[in-house]
């Protein structure tokens, strides 16, 4: 099998492992789809009291609460993706089997996070965001161009995330435990991303700051191009420069960690 049909069938494998989670797929629709009610409503508050801010308007902010709440599970942005497993299998030591594979690990892992993320986006990212276009206002684009460009950027966000959540995992090596690097993956997700309020809305040095790091690809890049407020070639040359800045030191870290290396059983 050559290697792009091993990890497209690895990608399948990762898209029908959380498709078979029926009913925590409905429960995330159901909380997706309340947390966007509440949070259209205190955005709608904020923007009547301070019009335009961040350079939005109220049908943009709109959008971007459901575009928010339609990647929460599909960048695993607190976390939750493959990287839980990695860091399982990382603890028991049962790392040691994916290492003797005849695939890449860092590939492998890519591969079944973008299935897991794919089907995150259709099975529990699609019903809010169109729960939100049929009863609130927002700015859709109208132009097929824009949602071809959107996905290019949804794309390499998926690939961002990864990069992130992959060296996170790769800490246990050293930690033997990922519990305090899954809480701060939690806060860093939420607040450097844009979940809270979007980064563009930051003030000063902050805003600066949080625009300039690699969670900004995640969410706010992408909802950027959707709302025609960023150019998608530079925001394209912004993930693809954080993508592979991260894939490049997860390699370097996965190959420090797997020369010579203790886990868990020997």
């Amino acid at each position: 099998m050559g290697a792009g049909r091993l990890y497209g069938a690895v990608a399948v494998g990762g898209f029908r492992r959380y498709a078979t989670y029926r009913t925590a797929t409905a429960a995330g629709v159901f909380t997706n789809t309340v947390f966007g009610i509440i949070l259209v409503y205190t955005y709608l508050a904020l923007w009547n009291e301070k019009p335009h801010l961040g350079g939005y308007d109220q049908a943009q902010a709109v959008t971007y609460v459901w575009l928010g709440q339609c990647l929460y599970a599909t960048l695993a942005i607190q976390g939750g993706g493959v990287e839980k497993d990695l860091m399982e299998r990382i603890r028991t030591g049962e790392i040691a089997i994916d290492l003797y594979r005849p695939a890449d690990l860092q590939l492998w892992w890519l591969a079944t996070d973008l299935g897991r993320s794919l089907f995150q986006l259709l099975g529990r990212g699609v019903v809010p965001f169109a729960f939100g276009a049929l009863f609130f206002p927002m700015a859709l684009p109208g132009d097929v161009t824009t949602w071809v460009a959107f996905a290019v950027a949804l794309l390499l966000a998926m690939t961002v995330s990864f990069g992130i959540r992959y060296l996170a995992a790769l800490s246990v090596f050293w930690l033997m435990d990922g519990m305090g690097v899954n809480q701060v993956l939690m806060v860093l997700g939420i607040f450097c991303s844009g979940m809270t309020l979007p980064l563009n809305v930051f003030p000063g040095a902050l805003g600066d700051v949080v625009r300039t790091l690699p969670w900004a690809a995640q969410l706010q890049v992408p909802a950027d191009v959707l709302l025609g407020e960023s150019a998608p070639l530079s925001a394209y040359a912004f993930q693809a420069a954080w993508a592979v800045a991260l894939l490049a030191a997860g390699r370097l870290i996965q190959t420090a960690a797997t020369r010579r290396v203790v886990v868990q059983g020997g």
